[in-house]
């Protein structure tokens, strides 16, 4: 487990399966997935879990997150790892909109970038948004990401084309998750009401 102030990181289980139809059906995946919305039944989610497990997440190091008091909440992703090259890709997704804006997607960031450069001993972090999402934007700013590409009306959303932005963290340039908990003023707080 990956403890955090808000959250804690833990292996994506049959809790976080359990509750996956709900956000992937939800108002998360249109973010998540950059515009593309998803109807999927219990029966289509339990396919796509097989198939994950099958084929080792493609490769993906997949974490739940979960608030303090365990109640699951979304999921963070460490995608495309590159031994080779020490990269990868952050993927994070809160299912609850309930959570959204209460520092809890940031802390879930903090932590698996953390993991990424102090455990696995990756030089470089890439994030990946679509322009319509400014929540991510200011969470990049905030916790010292670099804006690095834009590429033109990338992603369909919602009957338009949105462009996609990526934003990337060198190793030397991480500051490190206390030292960001401090300066974003990341501190415990009640959760929402369920």
């Amino acid at each position: 487990m990956l403890e955090g102030i808000l959250v804690d990181l833990v292996p994506f289980g049959d809790r976080f399966w359990a509750k996956n139809q709900v956000w992937v059906n939800g108002p998360s995946t249109v973010w998540a997935s950059a515009g593309d919305v998803m109807v999927l039944s219990r029966a289509s989610v339990d396919r796509w879990r097989q198939r994950r497990q099958e084929t080792d997440n493609g490769g993906a190091l997949i974490f739940g997150v979960q608030t303090k008091a365990g109640t699951p909440i979304g999921d963070a992703s460490l995608n495309w790892v590159s031994a080779h090259h020490r990269t990868t890709e952050i993927g994070l997704s809160l299912g609850d909109p309930a959570y959204w804006g209460g520092g809890y997607g940031t802390d879930a960031l903090l932590l698996i970038a953390e993991y990424a450069f102090e455990w696995l001993d990756l030089r470089r972090i890439i994030v990946e948004t679509m322009a319509l999402n400014e929540r991510v934007q200011r969470q990049m700013a905030r916790t010292g990401f670099t804006f690095e590409v834009r590429r033109s009306a990338y992603w369909y959303v919602d009957g338009a084309w949105s462009d996609t932005l990526v934003y990337g963290i060198q190793r030397e340039e991480w500051p490190g998750r206390a030292a960001l908990v401090e300066k974003i003023g990341l501190k415990p707080h009640p959760e929402p009401e369920a």
